[in-house]
């Protein structure tokens, strides 16, 4: 890929801080990892619900809807996965600039690649939040049939099977989604965004 060298960047006219101040809440970026079944989507849009609900500026970008789209030129290699990173990454700190609580529902599986994206922001705006499942129940609810299909070789590289998952070391928020409800995972969210005066 070649690098664009005759560009520069252009301050906009409004600031990130000009915007919260509008919004009456600050902005940041959930970050929600895990395995294929742990639960992320349903979570990070149960989030999103309740922030709406209260009158916050939210987005979601899920990992499927967004390969439908932006990065529906990408496959599953390694190297397709961090570009798929990479490119969330920018996206997401394009929402917190512009004043909203983004939650991002992606496997991410490398650590590597989720502290690039960490980098991008400011400090206290990249939450991470490792939804915490076991393999054997990620297995056992398998919604869309993918651990089947990876175990009988139909899809190659899959995370948790073929290719390693590599859960965070310390992320902000840890949520044990084989034991605590929907309900009680977004509690818990949600007193993280305000402890951190983010809401």
């Amino acid at each position: 890929m070649t690098k664009a060298t005759n560009i520069t960047w252009h301050e906009t006219a409004i600031t990130k801080e000009e915007r919260r101040v509008q919004n009456g809440h600050g902005s940041s970026v959930l970050w929600f990892t895990g395995l294929s079944g742990s639960g992320k989507s349903t979570i990070a849009n149960a989030v999103s619900k309740e922030l709406y609900r209260q009158g916050i500026n939210e987005y979601v970008l899920d990992g499927d809807n967004v390969r439908h789209g932006l990065n529906r030129d990408l496959g599953f290699s390694e190297k397709d996965r961090n570009e798929n990173i990479r490119r969330i990454g920018e996206v997401a700190k394009l929402f917190v600039d512009s004043g909203k609580i983004v939650t991002t529902a992606f496997i991410s599986p490398f650590r590597a690649d989720r502290e690039q994206v960490r980098q991008l922001f400011e400090e206290a705006e990249f939450i991470e939040v490792f939804v915490d499942c076991p393999l054997e129940e990620c297995e056992k609810r398998d919604p869309k049939q993918l651990y089947a299909k990876a175990r009988r070789g139909e899809i190659k590289d899959f995370t948790g099977i073929d290719s390693p998952y590599e859960a965070p070391v310390k992320a902000e928020i840890t949520i044990h989604s084989e034991r605590s409800s929907v309900e009680e995972s977004v509690t818990t969210i949600l007193d993280y965004l305000r402890l951190q005066k983010i809401i």
